[in-house]
């Protein structure tokens, strides 16, 4: 599903590389390892309640809207330049946790269809709950690494001014992401 991780990734790629797309997946990955572990340990008995999803969709919404603004207002100081310093490794990390947790989509995925598949790979053992969720983040590392690679590549040919309508562009996007959940959040 296109959201605010795969926007993160496009402009993310466009200043670290193709490593972007791996380096987020393992901060997205850490934090579905949390929830895996807190649904087995019974955090599916609050997926009812009403109140605490409104309150997910709600503040969600506002870290995406933040979020979102805040790229479209660096866009007039951006300039296309490849970085490669070591502590884009960890902001890259912490942009996989951040952009999963603003996602109120991600808490709702997990507390419904994922606890679901969960409860059944249960069933069947700790291995299947292995087995599911290998699967599960191996789909994310090679779709994302997939993208990172295209963006990288194709940055080489961008000028300017594309780059920074790009980032805009994937700003406004993570504003209206923000703008559908938060409003889903009052129906």
């Amino acid at each position: 599903m296109p959201g605010p991780l795969l926007t993160a990734v496009i402009s993310e790629s466009m200043k670290h590389g193709q490593k972007t797309g791996p380096l987020v997946i393992l901060g997205h990955a850490i934090l579905e390892v949390i929830m895996l572990t807190l649904i087995l340990f019974s955090l599916h008995q609050f997926s009812y309640s009403f109140m605490l999803m409104k309150m997910i969709a709600l503040v969600g919404a506002c870290m995406l809207l933040y979020n979102g603004i805040a790229m479209m207002v660096s866009v007039r100081d951006l300039k296309l330049e490849f970085k490669a310093d070591a502590t884009a490794s960890r902001s890259l990390v912490l942009t996989g946790i951040t952009m999963s947790l603003s996602n109120p989509y991600w808490m709702v995925w997990w507390l419904t269809i994922g606890l679901g598949l969960v409860l059944a790979a249960q069933k069947a053992g700790l291995a299947a709950i292995g087995i599911f969720f290998l699967g599960h983040i191996s789909a994310d590392f090679i779709w994302y690494t997939a993208i990172s690679m295209m963006v990288s590549r194709g940055r080489n040919y961008l000028s300017q001014n594309v780059y920074r309508g790009i980032i805009f562009i994937c700003g406004a996007a993570i504003v209206v992401f923000g703008l559908y959940f938060g409003t889903a959040s009052f129906n």
